[in-house]
Protein backbone atom coordinates (compact mmCIF):
# COMPACT_ATOMS: atom_id res chain seq x y z
CA UNK A 1 0.00 0.00 0.00
CA UNK A 2 1.71 3.71 -1.29
CA UNK A 3 -0.05 6.72 1.04
CA UNK A 4 -0.58 9.91 -1.74
CA UNK A 5 -0.16 13.08 -1.28
CA UNK A 6 -3.73 13.29 -1.38
CA UNK A 7 -4.33 10.60 1.54
CA UNK A 8 -2.00 13.07 3.48
CA UNK A 9 -4.06 15.84 3.05
CA UNK A 10 -7.06 14.22 3.69
CA UNK A 11 -6.25 13.32 6.88
CA UNK A 12 -4.31 16.54 7.77
CA UNK A 13 -8.02 17.46 6.83
CA UNK A 14 -9.96 15.66 9.43
CA UNK A 15 -7.37 16.18 12.10
CA UNK A 16 -8.05 20.00 11.71
CA UNK A 17 -4.25 20.39 11.17
CA UNK A 18 -2.50 22.94 8.95
CA UNK A 19 -0.07 21.83 6.83
CA UNK A 20 1.95 23.83 4.19
CA UNK A 21 3.73 22.12 0.89
CA UNK A 22 6.89 20.95 2.40
CA UNK A 23 4.92 19.17 5.57
CA UNK A 24 3.13 17.58 3.08
CA UNK A 25 6.03 15.55 0.97
CA UNK A 26 7.57 15.44 4.13
CA UNK A 27 4.72 13.14 6.09
CA UNK A 28 3.83 11.50 2.82
CA UNK A 29 7.65 10.23 2.62
CA UNK A 30 7.57 9.05 5.85
CA UNK A 31 4.10 7.12 6.27
CA UNK A 32 5.79 5.72 3.20
CA UNK A 33 8.86 4.41 4.68
CA UNK A 34 6.86 3.25 7.72
CA UNK A 35 4.37 1.19 5.60
CA UNK A 36 7.38 -0.05 3.40
CA UNK A 37 8.85 -1.59 6.86
CA UNK A 38 5.90 -2.79 8.06
CA UNK A 39 5.70 -4.44 4.55
CA UNK A 40 8.83 -6.31 5.02
CA UNK A 41 8.22 -7.33 7.97
CA UNK A 42 5.27 -8.70 6.93
CA UNK A 43 7.47 -11.13 4.51
CA UNK A 44 9.31 -12.44 8.08
CA UNK A 45 9.40 -16.60 7.64
CA UNK A 46 7.10 -16.93 11.66
CA UNK A 47 6.08 -20.67 10.78
CA UNK A 48 5.99 -22.56 13.63
CA UNK A 49 6.36 -19.80 15.84
CA UNK A 50 3.84 -19.10 18.53
CA UNK A 51 2.16 -16.09 19.27
CA UNK A 52 3.07 -13.75 22.10
CA UNK A 53 2.07 -10.72 24.14
CA UNK A 54 5.18 -10.86 25.66
CA UNK A 55 8.97 -11.56 25.09
CA UNK A 56 9.72 -12.73 28.25
CA UNK A 57 7.48 -15.03 30.12
CA UNK A 58 5.71 -13.06 32.89
CA UNK A 59 5.27 -14.28 36.75
CA UNK A 60 3.25 -12.61 39.41
CA UNK A 61 5.74 -11.15 41.77
CA UNK A 62 3.52 -10.32 44.36
CA UNK A 63 3.68 -12.71 48.12
CA UNK A 64 1.13 -15.60 48.16
CA UNK A 65 -2.25 -14.81 50.63
CA UNK A 66 -1.68 -15.64 54.19
CA UNK A 67 -4.10 -15.29 56.72
CA UNK A 68 -2.86 -13.82 60.00
CA UNK A 69 -4.19 -11.87 62.48
CA UNK A 70 -5.23 -8.44 62.05
CA UNK A 71 -5.31 -5.49 64.05
CA UNK A 72 -8.00 -5.74 67.20
CA UNK A 73 -11.00 -3.94 66.83
CA UNK A 74 -10.64 -1.91 69.61
CA UNK A 75 -6.89 -0.44 68.88
CA UNK A 76 -7.95 0.34 65.16
CA UNK A 77 -10.40 2.51 66.64
CA UNK A 78 -8.47 3.82 69.69
CA UNK A 79 -7.06 6.88 68.12
CA UNK A 80 -10.93 7.54 65.85
CA UNK A 81 -12.07 11.09 66.39
CA UNK A 82 -15.77 9.61 66.12
CA UNK A 83 -16.91 6.09 66.51
CA UNK A 84 -20.00 4.05 66.46
CA UNK A 85 -21.54 0.52 67.24
CA UNK A 86 -17.29 -0.49 66.69
CA UNK A 87 -17.12 1.28 63.20
CA UNK A 88 -15.49 4.67 61.95
CA UNK A 89 -17.79 7.22 62.52
CA UNK A 90 -17.60 9.61 59.25
CA UNK A 91 -19.60 12.60 57.84
CA UNK A 92 -22.03 11.85 55.13
CA UNK A 93 -21.21 13.23 52.06
CA UNK A 94 -23.83 12.11 49.81
CA UNK A 95 -27.19 11.56 49.94
CA UNK A 96 -29.51 8.66 48.86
Amino acid sequence: MKITRKDVESVALLSRLEMDEAAMDKFTGQLNSILEYVDMLSKVDTEGVEPTAHVLNLKNVLRADAVKPSLPRELALSNAPEQEDGYFKVPKIMEG
